[in-house]
């Protein structure tokens, strides 16, 4: 059984989907979890009194990834909070756009890697003083990176970056025992994947999928807890797909 009992942990974009579920399945596994949202105070407010009525540990935390300050003055809040230790960071935090090549615009392509690249890369940076042997580091990628899904060429490329800091920051942070991976989520029933309301949307998601249903954000967030936990111990520098054998 995952236990991170005694453990701290921050999770980016925690206030909905993939991350509130993180969030609550860290907290249930005994870590004290802080939730960092960027718009969704209501809903960030929420995930922590939940937490809370089941008697865990947990504080919310508000910064805008878009804005170039934000890891630093999100580093500042958690460190304000945990003190010199940081178990587990997950950097979850993301925008999407689907857009072909045509449609995408600079400032679309530039607030993609702002938020999706530059803020979690920029994030570890600014916790590595609190991060230490033991630590945990999980990002979050996705099926695009690898499989052609749709048009979203420039967030596909984010995510592609993602899968290469893996491999740099494993190597990087290995001497001084941090682990880093990521999880590569295939469509997700969330607000970003909004599409999989519609009967056409249902119809593609598990037609490309050897598991034939909708996915949860739960499924996604057992996969997080594991890779921050002890029981992945010898796990770093992988991108874990967690997609129900997405385009197999």
């Amino acid at each position: 059984m995952t236990t991170l009992s005694g453990k701290t942990a921050l999770v980016t974009g925690a206030s909905r989907g993939i991350g509130r579920a993180t969030a609550l399945a860290l907290a249930k596994a005994g870590a004290q979890v802080l939730v960092h949202y960027g718009r969704g105070a209501a809903e960030a407010e929420a995930v922590v009194k939940e937490i809370r009525a089941s008697g865990g540990r947990a504080e919310a935390l508000a910064a805008d990834l878009e804005a170039p300050s934000a890891p630093r003055a999100l580093a500042e809040q958690a460190r304000a909070i945990v003190g010199d230790r940081l178990d587990v960071l997950v950097a979850n935090a993301g925008v999407g756009k689907s857009a072909t090549i045509e449609e995408t615009t600079v400032a679309d392509f530039d607030r993609l890697f702002a938020v999706n690249v530059r803020a979690p890369y920029f994030l570890v940076q600014q916790l590595l003083p609190i991060l230490g042997e033991g630590s945990s580091v999980v990002l979050v990628s996705s099926l695009a990176a690898h499989a052609s899904v749709g048009a979203l060429s420039a967030y596909a490329a984010t995510k592609g970056a993602i899968d290469t800091l893996v491999k740099h920051f494993a190597a990087e942070l290995g001497g001084r025992g941090v682990r880093v991976n990521a999880v590569a989520p295939g469509v997700i029933e969330t607000d970003m994947s909004s599409f999989t309301k519609s009967e056409g949307g249902r119809e593609f998601t598990l037609g490309i999928q050897a598991l034939k249903r909708l996915a949860q954000p739960d499924d996604v967030a057992g996969a997080v807890a594991f890779l921050a936990s002890d029981e992945a111990r010898w796990i770093t520098g992988d991108t874990l797909r967690v997609d129900g054998g997405s385009k197999l």
